[in-house]
């Protein structure tokens, strides 16, 4: 049974990827697909149908039941849950769909992808080679920085099967590599690694300025600030007082251990909330943005301030001066992020045909500068704060421009330079980790201390969180949001090691504190993954319909408005999706 013809404008118009919440007013002018967008129509019984005139392929439901495609079959199921579906029209060749059936086979645009992306693989190797020769040759460093990026990517691919967070897959290949010898990431290494992690660390920050919605910031502030500043502040305290009194830290060693793991991680929290919000759930009260906002502002403050306190650390200056220095360098950081932002506001010119890689690589280039120029000149706190204010306002004044907040050319830029970076950063944090040197004990008690730390934040995110207007539900699902550790642990963790002497207890500390990092990722990361999945259906309410966002062509998830109690079947809600903007009727909450 092919597709009913009256759906077929439907698709046209609100776009493949979500009937029920984004439409576009336009016909003429379809929205640009983000690359990495993935779709959420993806319908268990569809087939392929191949055009024999013109060579394309049409989706198309399957009418065989008694099929090697039948939907009833366990293979099938298997098969169309980890395959992806082409949404609009693609050229094959003919012999495809009887070489590669569907749901078994990838499509062709899919194998033709994947060996375009080998051949380049291949021919940047070469090139590398043909350059500089003994390094990247078997055996030298840029080839096993080469070996683990790979293995590393492919881990967190099959580990994203699962329902999982990558990283940990790139976590793990990193350990197993480095502990039985596969590579050895040693000390020699150090500078490298050093400058792939404040690289990864732009990215983490730039991304974390482009996920905050001008708007809903205005609206949701003085929340915000409450659920970002205050659980992280009571969870660093406990961190520091368990380390203190338990494991016999130095104080400010055991306060530089709660500002890393204190840390949420939205590249977890993200690709979680996003699922949840595409279905509807709890964009009434602005929840996914509430939680993408303060976890973003946590990160920004855990680095600022985990930088003030290694210059108070590692300093010979009087720690007056320094807290002195620290304090300005924060609002000084964040007014220069401002003030660049305004600057490529003008800078390029809006209207010119240049402008989006221009945008791109000046907010890229402006977030290196900000974290390497921070650090060169002692003020690591700036830098930071700097990137993501930059990020900010830039991205509130291309909006004004017309770009949306959601779907903009600068945040797929920069989700492309996080899917590159993210296999390097977690596979060489994963060989940082020898299990020869942990300690039955230390691992007991550090995962103590980790569960104990979870388990107040969330209490204090639930009592911070009163007067916010969200319910008991709301705030427990927003407490369980903010759980999952990953990106500043594995980029601030190792930080410390090339600071100490290899024979001193200074060393020793900086070892427990990258292994309790590591195992804060390990604990965290899935349990923060699994709760915001399994309970957002259950805690969160399911919006129906949305209402235009103002001064947008189409419509926004961040703006959805309108209360719905119970979850509707999607195929009514195709039917009973407005036709027009006269039909749309929004209400205020």
């Amino acid at each position: 049974m092919s597709v009913i013809p009256d759906m077929k404008e439907s698709f046209s118009e609100r776009g493949m990827d979500n009937l029920g919440f984004q439409s576009q007013i336009d016909a003429e002018k379809p929205r640009k697909k983000s690359i990495l967008v993935k779709s959420g129509c993806h319908n268990e019984g569809a087939e392929r149908k191949h055009s024999m005139g013109t060579g394309h392929v049409n989706i198309v439901e399957a009418s065989s039941p008694n099929s090697l495609s039948d939907s009833q079959s366990c293979w099938h199921l298997f098969c169309s849950r980890f395959r992806k579906t082409e949404v609009e029209n693609h050229w094959e060749p003919k012999p495809w769909q009887f070489l590669c059936p569907y749901p078994f086979c990838p499509t062709y645009r899919q194998f033709a992808r994947l060996i375009a992306l080998l051949l380049l693989g291949i021919l940047t190797y070469l090139i590398l080679y043909s350059i500089f020769e003994e390094p990247v040759a078997p055996g030298g460093k840029l080839f096993t920085l080469i070996l683990l990026t790979i293995c590393s990517y492919l881990a967190g691919y099959l580990v994203s099967l699962i329902m999982l967070p990558g990283l940990i897959g790139m976590l793990c290949v990193g350990l197993i590599f480095q502990n039985t010898g596969i590579v050895n990431i040693d000390d020699s290494y150090s500078e490298i690694t050093k400058n792939l992690r404040i690289a990864a660390l732009v990215i983490i920050l730039i991304r974390a300025g482009l996920d905050l919605d001008p708007d809903a910031m205005k609206r949701l502030k003085l929340t915000v600030l409450k659920l970002s500043l205050g659980p992280w502040t009571i969870e660093v305290i406990t961190i520091a007082l368990m380390m203190h009194y338990l494991v016999d830290f130095p104080w400010w060693w055991a306060s530089l251990m709660g500002i890393v793991v204190a840390a949420v991680a939205p590249a977890v929290v993200v690709s979680c909330i996003f699922r949840l919000r595409a279905k509807g759930y709890g964009v009434v009260k602005g929840i996914p943005t509430l939680i993408l906002a303060a976890s973003s502002i946590c990160d920004s403050i855990s680095v600022a301030i985990f930088g003030i306190v290694r210059s108070i650390m590692f300093s010979d200056e009087s720690i007056t001066f320094l807290l002195l220095i620290g304090t300005a360098s924060i609002f000084g950081g964040i007014f220069i992020g401002i003030v660049y932002g305004i600057l490529i506001k003008y800078i390029p010119e809006s209207h010119d045909p240049f402008m989006v890689p221009l945008r791109i690589l000046l907010l890229l280039g402006g977030g290196m500068i900000a974290l390497f120029g921070s650090e060169y000149l002692g003020y690591g706190g700036a830098g930071p704060l700097g990137c993501v204010a930059a990020a900010f306002t830039a991205i509130y004044f291309w909006t004004k421009q017309g770009w949306d907040i959601e779907d903009n050319p600068a945040a797929t830029a920069f989700d492309i330079f996080w899917i590159m970076c993210e296999p390097v950063l977690f596979g060489v944090t994963g060989t940082q980790l020898k299990i020869s040197e942990l300690s039955g004990d230390i691992v007991v008690i550090s995962f103590g201390i980790l569960m104990v730390g979870i388990i107040v934040r969330i209490i204090a995110t639930i009592v911070i969180g009163s007067g916010s207007g969200l319910n008991v539900k709301e705030k427990l699902f927003v407490s369980l949001s903010l759980i999952p550790k990953a990106t500043v642990q594995a980029a601030l963790g190792p930080v410390t090691l090339s600071l100490v002497a290899a024979d001193s207890i200074e060393h020793t500390y900086a070892r427990r504190l990258l292994m309790i990092s590591l195992l804060s990722i390990i604990l965290a990361t899935p349990l923060g993954a699994l709760s915001i999945s399994l309970t957002g259906k259950w805690l969160l309410t399911k919006t129906k319909f949305p209402e235009f966002k103002r001064g947008s062509r189409k419509f926004s998830l961040r703006d959805i408005s309108i209360k719905g109690e119970e979850c509707s079947d999607p195929e009514e809600d195709v039917e009973n999706f407005p036709k027009s903007n006269d039909e749309i009727k929004p209400s205020k909450i």
